[in-house]
């Protein structure tokens, strides 16, 4: 199952300047536990936005730079390349042109829906139609917004 995996503003914005607009460390533990062991795919953007590789993961790099390169990344010039290269347990990771290009493929989503609507110049659309099978609300906490944990199905007839 191809999992896109992401924390979405209710404005629809997921980053600025190449970073959270956000630090919500609950959202970073479930990332890395929804992330460890597997394959994830993402822009060359998102790749370089990490201090270095992170550990226990494999990095799928969809890049239409085809002199592009980087110690612990697995380079993928298409979707069909990175998704063979990432195998049937791909997380999707991002950016926004990442989850547009592969959303048809996409099968479930792990969304933590942030409660603020931050600047920021990555958006991404709401899921609408998808089926909500699971929410844990969080309340906020000092300077960190309100948030939720979210999983959300493709829906049975698009499926």
């Amino acid at each position: 199952m191809i999992d896109a995996i992401l924390a979405r503003a209710d404005n629809g914005v997921i980053g600025v300047d190449g970073q959270l607009p956000w630090h919500l460390p609950a959202d970073l533990k479930r990332f890395k536990a929804l992330t460890m062991g597997r394959a994830m795919v993402m822009g060359r953007k998102t790749f370089e936005s990490f201090p270095s590789p992170l550990p226990g993961r494999r990095h799928i790099v969809l890049t239409r730079d085809r002199d592009w390169q980087a110690a612990g990344a697995e380079v993928a010039y298409d979707a069909d390349s990175a998704i063979t290269l990432a195998g049937p347990q791909a997380a999707v990771i991002g950016g926004a042109e990442i989850f547009a290009l592969l959303l048809p493929r996409i099968e479930r989503v792990e969304l933590t829906e942030i409660h603020a609507a931050p600047e920021g110049d990555a958006v991404v659309p709401p899921f609408t139609g998808w089926q909500e099978t699971w929410r844990e609300e969080h309340s906020p906490d000092g300077d960190r917004p309100a948030y939720s944990f979210v999983t959300l199905l493709r829906p049975a007839a698009d499926r």
